[in-house]
C-alpha cells in the first residue's frame, strides 16, 4: 500500500473542473507610474516575480495564480502575502472545498498542459476557460493539509540549502577579493605584469565553425556552451575535422571577447575531454616558471576584473575586446608558492559552492528530484473514482 493509500483510507477521491470547484479571477492592471519600491504591496504582472509594489491589495494571502500573457504564460505561482493582481495573471479564488497550497503543488504538475494551450500568435496568451476546464482532484481536506505539509518540508530544505548555497558564495568572494588584494603591501614580493607579459604567453583567436563537419569525438565549446558554475553543457558539437592548433591544453583559459558574455572566463581541465574552442573565444596560456593557471583563472574573476572589463568593452548592442586589450589587463603576480597557496584555498571554495559532484548544488539537485518524486507520487490520484 502506498503512502497516498493510507492517506486516503479508502476516501473517495472526486474530480471536477477548476471553475467548478472556485472562480478564475483576472485582476486590474496598473500604469507604472502608480508603482513604487517603497510601498508594502508586490504587484504581479506577466511573471511570477514583482513588477513593482502598490499601496493597496486586490488579493489575499495564500492565493494561487496563473500567468496569462507574455513570455511565462502557463507559469503557475502562489503568494503567501497580499498582493496586487494585474490583468496579466488569473488568481483562483478561496474555496471551502480546496487548500490553496494544495492546488498550487497540483497545478505546478500541469503547468507543461496548461503552457502547451497557450495561444502564440501575437502575445502568448492563455484564455481563461482553459484553466477553468482544467479538472483537479478533490480528496478530504485533511489530506490535502497533510500532503502540504510533506512537500512543504521539502521546499523549506531546498530554500535553506540555497540560502547557504548564496552565503558561501558571497563567503568564497570575499576571501578571493581578500587574497588578491595585493594594494596593502607595499609592492614586497610581488610585481605586477600585464597578461601579455606573463613569460610564454598566447593571445589567439578559436576557430571558426563554417569549415568544420561535427560527426567526431572532440568537443567544440561556443560562448553558450559555459555554465554559470564553470562547467560545460551536456550536448556537446562535436568536430572531426579541425586544426590542430586549436587543441586546448590542461590548463588553458578561455575569454569571450564579444557579445552580452563578454569577459565571461573558463577554465578547461583534462576532465572535459578533447576540445577545441570557437571562433568568439579567446585562448590564454600562461608561462607557468611565472604563473600557475589557476591562480591567474581566480583573478580573472575578480572585482578588479570586473572592474576592467566595465571600463574596457565597447558600447553598443555587441560590445566586445579584442586580445590586445585583454593583454593589458594588469595581474599581480606573487612567488609561484604563494600563487598555489591562494589557489588551494579559493579551490576548497569553488568545490562547495560550485561542483556538481560535490558540495552544496549536488544536495540541492537531490532534494529537489526527491521532491518532485514526492510530489507525483502523492498527487497521482486514481482517475477512476468519483467524477463530476
Amino acid at each position: 500500500m502506498s503512502y497516498l493509500d493510507k492517506l486516503l483510507q479508502g476516501a473517495e477521491v472526486g474530480w471536477m473542473p477548476l471553475g467548478e470547484v472556485s472562480n478564475v479571477l483576472r485582476g486590474k492592471r496598473l500604469t507604472r507610474q502608480e508603482l513604487s519600491q517603497h510601498e508594502k504591496y508586490p504587484v504581479f504582472h506577466g511573471g511570477i516575480e514583482p513588477l513593482g509594489f502598490y499601496s493597496k491589495s486586490n488579493r489575499p494571502a495564500d492565493t494561487v495564480m496563473i500567468i496569462n500573457v507574455g513570455a511565462s504564460a502557463g507559469t503557475v505561482g502562489y503568494s503567501p502575502v497580499a498582493f496586487w493582481s494585474s490583468d496579466g495573471c488569473f488568481c483562483i479564488e478561496h474555496s471551502e472545498v480546496i487548500n490553496n497550497k494544495f492546488l498550487y503543488y497540483f497545478l505546478i504538475g500541469e503547468q507543461h498542459f496548461l503552457k502547451s494551450k497557450v495561444r502564440v500568435a501575437g502575445i502568448p496568451t492563455l484564455d481563461n476557460f482553459v484553466v477553468e476546464k482544467l479538472k483537479i482532484p478533490i480528496p478530504p481536506l485533511e489530506v490535502q493539509k497533510e500532503i502540504v505539509r510533506v512537500l512543504d518540508t521539502f521546499t523549506e530544505l531546498t530554500a535553506e540549502l540555497k540560502a547557504e548555497l548564496t552565503a558561501r558564495k558571497q563567503q568564497y568572494e570575499y576571501y578571493r577579493d581578500k587574497l588578491l588584494n595585493f594594494n596593502n603591501l607595499n609592492g614586497c614580493g610581488y610585481k605586477w605584469l600585464t597578461m601579455s607579459e606573463l613569460g610564454n604567453y598566447k593571445l589567439s583567436y578559436g576557430s571558426g565553425a563554417s569549415a568544420i563537419e561535427f560527426d567526431g569525438d572532440t568537443r567544440y565549446i561556443r560562448i553558450t556552451d559555459i555554465t554559470e558554475d564553470g562547467n560545460l553543457t551536456d550536448v556537446p558539437m562535436s568536430p572531426s575535422n579541425f586544426e590542430e592548433k586549436y587543441l586546448l591544453k590542461d590548463g588553458d583559459i578561455l575569454l569571450a571577447r564579444s557579445g552580452a558574455t563578454v569577459g565571461k572566463n573558463f577554465y578547461f581541465t583534462e576532465k572535459f575531454g578533447k576540445a577545441i574552442y570557437a571562433g568568439y573565444l579567446i585562448r590564454v596560456q600562461v608561462n607557468r616558471e611565472i604563473a600557475v593557471p589557476k591562480y591567474i583563472y581566480h583573478y580573472l574573476n575578480s572585482c578588479e576584473y570586473n572592474h576592467f572589463i566595465a571600463q574596457t568593452k565597447s558600447s553598443g548592442s555587441q560590445p566586445n575586446i579584442n586580445a590586445q586589450q585583454y593583454g593589458s589587463f594588469k595581474i599581480p603576480v606573487p612567488s609561484l608558492e604563494e600563487q598555489q597557496r591562494i589557489v588551494n584555498i579559493l579551490d576548497k571554495f569553488d568545490i562547495l559552492t560550485t561542483s556538481i559532484s560535490e558540495g552544496l548544488p549536488k544536495e540541492i539537485e537531490l532534494r529537489k528530484k526527491q521532491y518532485e518524486y514526492y510530489r507525483d507520487l502523492l498527487l497521482t490520484f486514481p482517475q477512476n473514482t468519483i467524477e463530476s
